[in-house]
């Protein structure tokens, strides 16, 4: 499985993506679609919904469960993945590029002290 070295992660296996523009892009991980099995539904929330890091911002259902997604980081939500509605599948096919979940704008740099780098989040999941 492999774990992309240009992204950061949390330890409740969602991925965090700086963009040129300032803002984060936030999705599953590899890992958690493949624990997570088949999935068949994403929730996701309205955009301009403030975040905490550590807030539920949604849900993924799989055929086996429902599984509550968590901000990595605090900021707003700025654009969601609208594609996810009709085609929650792109978490299995594709977790880091298709089925990215939100955008959020406003964080601040220092949230990503507590996020893992590619080679901690391996180590997590080995």
């Amino acid at each position: 499985m492999s774990v992309p070295k240009d992204l950061l992660y949390s330890k409740d296996h969602e991925w965090v993506k700086k963009e040129a523009d300032g803002k984060v892009r936030i999705g599953i991980t590899e890992f958690a679609q493949k624990e997570l099995g088949d999935i068949v539904f994403v929730e996701l929330p309205e955009i301009g919904a403030e975040l905490s890091a550590g807030d539920s911002f949604g849900s993924v259902e799989s055929v086996k469960t429902v599984s509550e997604l968590y901000a990595p980081v605090t900021g707003v939500v700025a654009e969601i993945n609208e594609d996810l509605e009709d085609s929650p599948e792109f978490v299995n096919e594709s977790p880091y590029d298709k089925a990215w979940m939100i955008e959020l704008e406003s964080v601040d740099d220092s949230a990503f002290d507590d996020l893992l780098d590619a080679e901690a989040y391996e180590k997590l999941i080995g």
